[in-house]
């Protein structure tokens, strides 16, 4: 029996959940999860509330503008919250809320799989 997967329901009805659907918003989300700062910036506010600053310290590499931009796409999706205090010099700051908090711990363990398993996959990459 042929999948039904990619055909379009009717007008105005909801998508299943399939991230393997081009039509499907998880695919979206997805990208923004596993983006190459996404995944750094959910596993960065794993440990607590950081401000913009501290985040860029801590995730190597990434320009004041990616960051920037990856915290506003995960704070769109729900995965973590802004707060701006009302003091001069502005005074943001960033975590995760619950959902944040779940993905965070899947990708981390993710990025805990690719770590101890380093040696084998550098090895089997020449």
């Amino acid at each position: 029996m042929p999948s039904t997967a990619h055909i379009a329901p009717p007008a105005g009805a909801e998508y299943p959940p399939d991230v393997l659907s081009e039509r499907c918003p998880s695919r979206r989300i997805l990208n923004h999860v596993t983006s190459r700062w996404g995944v750094l910036v959910l596993i960065a506010l794993q440990d607590g509330t950081h401000r913009f600053s501290e985040l860029r310290r801590r995730i190597g590499g990434v320009s004041e503008r990616m960051l920037a931009q990856t915290l506003r796409v995960l704070e769109e999706d729900g995965f973590i919250t802004r707060t701006a205090h009302p003091v001069v010099p502005p005074h943001v700051e960033y975590d995760l809320t619950p959902m944040g908090q779940l993905v965070a711990q899947k990708v981390h363990a993710l990025a805990e799989c690719i770590e101890s398993n380093l040696g084998r996959i550098l090895k089997a990459g020449g």
